[in-house]
């Protein structure tokens, strides 16, 4: 449960020609402000504006649908999407190499960077989101972050079971599967892969690879779905 294939139904972002062209999630990382600044010179004018920031200056790598709602006191930096219908609540901090789909909410004081958002995902409530790949219909319960560096500064390694996949990169998050839930106040440990369908208890600290369709209560209780 560890590519891309295996996780996301690609249909469910702007991003989905882009992400055919790797295995594993994580190796999409690292050209996510460039696409955003490639899928936003070819938007409809008529269904996107680019912003304007406190001082008055237009956003010029930054693109927000007509019909979304963002909040004055939500921060944008570029390069950055919003799509269709989005709701960027009050100081939601968006710091850059965001990619957030359609109907989506990313809410009060919730931070994203160099992240990809799949349609319908909800980041609602106080949660950081960094160098991370969140599947369609995901949603992360209030306080609930990914931890994307390792305390000791080494190369992310994705580990499941005995298989351990170098991602070759310091700062990895969480890659979450189409409709995951993760309870409130959970930690998602760097390189974590969560299967679609899969739900985490609030509270937990979690690292590794969570198969499809199972509940995550501890690390020796993860639970297949019946």
């Amino acid at each position: 449960m560890l590519t891309i294939n295996e996780l996301y139904d690609l249909s469910h972002s702007l991003a989905g020609d882009y992400l055919k062209q790797f295995t594993y999630p994580w190796e999409a990382l690292a050209g996510i402000s460039d696409l955003i600044l490639e899928i936003g010179k070819q938007l409809p004018e008529d269904e996107y504006v680019h912003p304007t920031d406190w001082d008055g200056n237009v956003l010029e790598d930054v693109w927000v649908a007509k019909d979304a709602t963002v909040f004055k006191t939500a921060y944008l930096h570029g390069p950055c999407i919003i799509g269709h219908r989005t709701e960027v609540r009050q100081c939601a901090f968006i710091r850059g190499s965001a990619l957030v789909g359609n109907d989506c909410v990313v809410g009060n004081s919730t931070e994203l960077k160099n992240v990809i958002l799949f349609d319908n995902v909800q980041v609602p409530h106080y949660n950081y989101v960094g160098d991370s790949i969140l599947g369609y219909k995901s949603h992360m319960g209030a306080g609930s972050i990914t931890s994307n560096v390792k305390s000791d500064k080494l190369l992310v390694v994705v580990k499941d079971g005995a298989e351990q996949v170098e991602t070759g990169r310091k700062k990895v998050g969480a890659m979450l599967g189409d409709r995951v839930e993760v309870g409130c106040n959970s930690v998602l440990n760097p390189g974590t892969v969560i299967g679609p369908d899969s739900n985490v208890y609030p509270t937990s600290c979690v690292r590794g690879v969570i198969p499809a369709s199972h509940v995550y209560k501890d690390k020796d209780h993860i639970i297949a779905k019946k």
